[in-house]
């Protein structure tokens, strides 16, 4: 009789623990509907948080409970999105970026440079200034 009794504490024990990691799961997998900007475990929403722990001490799965709130919230409650239909862009765009960037990165490398050296005297002599020569001019009548 009690080794029945250790094996029933040690169970209830182990069943404890494994209901407080569902729910830890659960709570960081759910966004916080009030402001949307954290999980569940993060933001500490509590009429989620109970109502998370209600369900799975019930006996409901990690999936019935997620399907639970996407029912009531829709989507937008999952921290991350699922991979179908527009949300994939989600998970396609970073790599598609990333590709695009080196892409350009290894074409700017590998351009030929262009040499815009010039003697320090011809940048004096600019004929691309327009009425340079005459600008010229009248600073050297104000000097005299």
């Amino acid at each position: 009789m009690k080794n029945i009794l250790i094996i029933f504490s040690i169970s209830v024990l182990f069943a404890t623990q494994t209901h407080k990691e569902l729910i830890a799961d659960i709570e960081q997998t759910l966004m916080a509907p009030c402001c949307w900007s954290g999980t569940v475990n993060d933001h500490g929403h509590s009429q989620l948080e109970s109502e998370i722990k209600s369900m799975v001490e019930t006996g409901q799965s990690r999936q019935q409970v997620i399907d639970h709130f996407v029912k009531t919230y829709g989507e937008r409650i999952l921290a991350i999105p699922v991979a179908q239909g527009f949300n994939f862009m989600v998970w396609i765009a970073p790599a598609l970026i990333a590709i695009a960037a080196f892409t350009v990165l290894g074409l700017y490398i590998r351009s030929p440079k262009i040499n815009n050296d010039k003697p320090a005297d011809e940048s004096t002599t600019d004929s691309s200034i327009p009425f340079n020569e005459q600008i010229e001019k009248e600073l050297q009548e104000l000097d005299a």
